[in-house]
């Protein structure tokens, strides 16, 4: 068994880290993972590794490998220090309040041994720190896992937290929360109860023994899921009020992820590579299912009314039509680059690429629709057929799946709006269930001119657009209209003074450097699109739709 031992430094923001194991053969290697599954991006965790030391000699070999000299059956002891000041769900955080700990971040990796038990021994800052995770606790402060996979899946949350016990299913379930901030446990418990019991109606049952929710209340937003608990980041202010909607909808997506993603997934990511990323096409369904599932859940669960769910698919609708990128950039494509673009946005992100959150959201909310109108059980059907099967899946094995529930060659579908960019088919879609997309259009000339929030500054220009016909780009500051001065409050007034068509003078900074052009704004174009029922629905409409909405 590999022993960890990890002690704290809260004022440093340390995390000192031994690690104890046998060697299996003359010379091991060990390293440390470079991202953290759930999160498909390279993020060089060890770059916050310092203080390596071993009781034998060794050397780096690699920006996240060393290697030690050793011999077989040898024991091998590891000390090292880990930075933690980054508080988000795919990192580790440690201060005087608490420590979390990402394994990913946080544990070395001997892969001799990967499979076998790992066993850690906390030491807090703070006896009366307390200890959440969801791996198995042997003695007070002495945990331990199957194997290194549930270990880096099982993220620890230690420190001053309170935690919430509750039965659903008969099955026990715990919410610890750290941070403070305005909620009503009392309410939190209820809807995440709610949550459990109607996503457990797709599946069937609860394939855990017990699970956790870490809730950390903060600034910022964020979720991640694991094997059998989730971490929720949240800003500590909107847990009561409208707001709170978005919390439910991010509790949603990452329990929905318990299914699809970490026990229905596919096989590019079944063993996972820690040292590089790990490539696959269908994150489109791993995340736009999910997408698509938590805001049905939170439907269905009766946290908001039909014409609000409504709403929500319409708001992104709106995304995505006002998106350039999604004609160049395929469901695919964006899946399989994930790690260099979804995570790592630039200013030509929005001409160039789609999200696969977004449009996955949309694909699969429109197979959805297609399943019900040949009298299927939708989408929901579909999920149920993959967790019957079990095990990962290919690619292929996915689209086949679905197409059998269908009971149609789905062929074409597959080629132009998953591998191709072909603009999505609403209106073919909605008319069995009585919907329709209706538009509106923008009350100002179009110029595909992207404004920062703070401040006149160009954080995009789309393509083809007036713009970037002037010779606009991204980081330009505006400073004149016509001679009139440009502020975040005027500029809507300032587009409004002149016909389309009228060349306007446009005076701006580039670099410290005073510039000038001409651009020509070009008629308003669409800015929304709503979703609503048809007036006079027949029957058959009206059937359709009660069925997709499951009531």
């Amino acid at each position: 068994m590999i022993h960890y031992t990890v002690s704290c430094d809260p004022l440093a923001h340390l995390y000192t880290v031994t690690m104890i194991f046998q060697a299996e053969e003359p010379g091991v290697e060990v390293m440390l993972p470079v991202w953290t599954p759930g999160s498909y991006l390279v993020r060089e965790y060890s770059r916050h590794i310092q203080d390596f030391s071993c009781n034998n000699p060794w050397e780096k070999i690699a920006k996240n490998r060393w290697r030690i000299q050793t011999s077989v059956n040898a024991q091998v002891i590891l000390t090292y220090r880990v930075y933690a000041h980054d508080l988000s769900v795919r990192t580790s955080h440690l201060d005087a309040s608490h420590a979390y700990i990402n394994g990913a971040c946080i544990f070395l990796l001997y892969e001799p041994q990967r499979d076998q038990p790992h066993r850690v021994t906390l030491i807090p800052a703070d006896l009366n720190w307390r200890v959440a995770t969801a791996l198995t606790m042997e003695t007070d402060w002495i945990y331990r896992a199957e194997n290194y996979d549930i270990l880096v899946d099982s993220p620890i949350e230690m420190g001053i937290h309170t935690r919430y016990s509750f039965t659903v299913l008969d099955t026990l379930h715990h919410l610890v929360i750290w941070g403070r901030g305005v909620y009503s446990p009392e309410q939190i418990v209820a809807d995440l109860s709610q949550i459990i019991r109607t996503t457990a109606q797709i599946f069937g049952t609860l394939p855990y023994p017990e699970y956790l929710f870490i809730l950390h209340l903060a600034d910022t937003y964020g979720g991640l899921e694991h094997h059998n608990c989730t971490s929720l980041l949240y800003p500590r202010m909107n847990m009561v009020g409208p707001k709170y909607e978005r919390f439910l909808q991010l509790a949603a997506h990452e329990f929905f992820h318990l299914w699809n993603v970490k026990r229905i997934r596919p096989t590019t990511l079944d063993q996972f590579n820690y040292g590089q990323e790990n490539y696959t096409s269908v994150l489109w369904f791993c995340e736009g299912a999910t997408a698509y599932y938590d805001e049905l859940l939170c439907y269905r669960c009766g946290f908001y009314p039909e014409d609000r769910y409504l709403q929500l698919l319409s708001e992104a609708i709106t995304r995505l039509e006002l998106t350039p990128g999604q004609t160049i950039q395929s469901l695919s494509s964006a899946s399989f680059d994930a790690w260099i673009k979804l995570y790592r946005p630039d200013e030509n992100s929005l001409n160039s690429t789609v999200s696969y959150y977004l449009k996955g959201h949309m694909v699969i909310w429109l197979l959805d629709l297609m399943l019900h109108d040949q009298g299927q059980g939708g989408m929901d059907q579909v999920m149920q057929t993959l967790w019957a099967r079990g095990g990962a899946y290919r690619e292929a094995d996915l689209w086949q799946t679905i197409e059998a529930v269908a009971g149609l060659d789905l062929t074409e579908f597959y080629k132009k709006y998953i591998q191709g960019t072909d603009p999505l088919p609403y209106a073919m879609l909605l008319e069995p269930f009585g919907l329709q997309l209706t538009t509106h259009v923008d009350r100002l000339p179009y110029t595909g001119l992207r404004l920062q929030e703070e401040k006149p500054i160009l954080r995009a220009v789309e393509t083809d657009s007036p713009g970037q016909k002037a010779g606009l780009a991204p980081g330009d500051e505006l400073v004149a209209w016509d001679g009139l001065r440009i502020t975040l409050k005027q500029w809507p007034d300032l587009i409004l003074m002149y016909p389309v068509g009228t060349p306007i003078t446009v005076t701006f900074f580039r670099r410290d450097e005073l510039l000038t052009t001409t651009l020509i704004p070009a008629p308003a174009r669409v800015n929304q699109y709503r979703l609503v029922q048809m007036e006079h629905p027949t029957p058959q409409q009206q059937a359709r739709y009660r069925a997709w909405l499951n009531y």
